[in-house]
């Protein structure tokens, strides 16, 4: 067989419907994943105000 004859096969439809219930899931599940990383990374995140550093007084001329 040549690089010509060979073909990739077609998705049938249920393949292809199947692909995209996968696909559609996997893309859930990964929204899901993101958000509690998030939360966890907020949850070990010191407050604002504890990070923010001292003001300093006017510099004087």
């Amino acid at each position: 067989m040549t690089a010509k004859d060979w073909h990739a096969p077609s998705r049938s439809d249920s393949g292809a419907a199947k692909a995209a219930t996968k696909q559609a899931r996997l893309a859930d599940a990964l929204r899901a994943n993101l958000g509690r990383r998030k939360a966890q990374a907020r949850a070990r995140a010191p407050a604002a105000d504890e990070t923010a550093p001292p003001s300093k007084p006017p510099r004087s001329a």
